[in-house]
């Protein structure tokens, strides 16, 4: 097997990716300075599903409001939606707000080991094991997106890597080829190398301090590993929001804590049989496309009264900016309101 060295010699396999990370990996992201537990833990929620270019201003905003775990613990959910607003999957938010209060109020102080880090609301096996590496320098295997990729190809394993039994197998090669010492910069090679050299697609494989012992380079199927995942129809589901002003006030609504837009405000939604549909007039509709089915959307403005309901308030155009909306509900607010004089 060509990669037998590695397997039957980790450390060899951790010193390769160690010395190429040293001159080769990335070394100047905002998290890397001053890497607490508290900084990675809202580094690593804020990355998952989500490219670093993206995350960096929102984390930088994010650490001016909230800049320990104390802060964050303090605050009120808007606060919390409103900074997360925009980068989606906002799961992770109230997942990071939770995790605060646990280790705020319940423990005390940041756990260390493994097991006591995988107590803490939201936090799952890669998380944890990248706040030992990172925050601590510590033991701490990892296995995301980035290490699943490199390790199908390096090692040849086929099967979606996502599916129990592959991922039992990256999860076995991690624990044994995490080292015990240089385990921050370790684990940061092990994210470079699939973020920037063992890419999806255009891999730059002559770049790779692994390519000599790549099966997947070596036989010719880097574009067939990792194996993909069958494609799904996405569904496409209509929704109805309703467009009331008074004033120079919008009324909006806070959506139910679990579910889609969970936590955040939103024009509100009601069913298409809705008798505030009967005399409305249609003010235009979006799109957006969610991770498992397409909003068809349309936006009502109601002829006559409707009462308000529940869970709703007025805003107006200050305010507006300052609580946690919907990326498009938010994008058209902005265009059909803020940008109007």
């Amino acid at each position: 097997m060509l990669t037998s060295e590695y397997l039957t010699c980790p450390d060899l396999f951790a010193d390769t990716v160690v010395d190429w990370q040293k001159t080769d990996g990335r070394n100047a992201l905002p998290w890397q300075q001053d890497p607490s537990p508290y900084r990675v833990m809202v580094s690593e929620l804020m990355l998952q599903q989500t490219q670093v270019t993206t995350v960096i201003p929102y984390f930088q905003r994010w650490m001016q409001k909230l800049p320990d775990i104390h802060a964050l613990a303090a605050a009120d959910t808007d606060t919390v939606m409103a900074l997360w607003q925009g980068l989606g999957y906002y799961a992770r938010a109230r997942n990071l707000h939770k995790a605060a209060k646990y280790i705020v109020f319940d423990l005390g102080e940041f756990p260390f080991e493994l097991n006591d880090l995988l107590t803490i609301p939201g936090i799952g096996r890669y998380t944890a094991g990248a706040i030992r590496s990172f925050a601590y320098d510590a033991y701490g295997p990892i296995v995301d997106g980035n290490v699943r990729r490199l390790f199908c190809r390096l090692f040849g394993i086929e099967g979606v890597p996502t599916t129990s039994a592959v991922d039992k197998k990256l999860w076995a090669l991690a624990d044994a080829l995490t080292p015990k010492q240089n385990n921050r910069r370790f684990a940061q090679a092990l994210l470079d190398l699939g973020a920037t050299v063992c890419k999806p697609k255009q891999a730059d494989c002559l770049s790779c301090p692994l390519q000599t012992q790549c099966v997947a380079f070596n036989t010719g199927r880097v574009a067939e590993l990792p194996t993909a995942k069958p494609k799904k129809m996405t569904p496409t589901k209509a929704g109805h929001f309703l467009w009331i002003e008074q004033g120079d006030k919008l009324l909006l609504q806070k959506r139910p804590d679990s579910g889609i837009w969970a936590d955040l405000w939103s024009l509100p939604q009601v069913d298409e049989t809705a008798e505030s549909l009967l005399q409305a007039k249609l003010q235009g509709q979006f799109q957006h496309v969610f991770s498992h089915y397409k909003l068809d959307a349309s936006v009502w403005h109601p002829v006559s009264g409707v009462s308000e309901p529940a869970g709703s308030s007025w805003y107006n155009k200050e305010q507006v900016l300052e609580i946690g909306l919907p990326a498009p509900i938010r994008s058209w607010i902005e265009k059909n309101w803020l940008k109007k004089s």
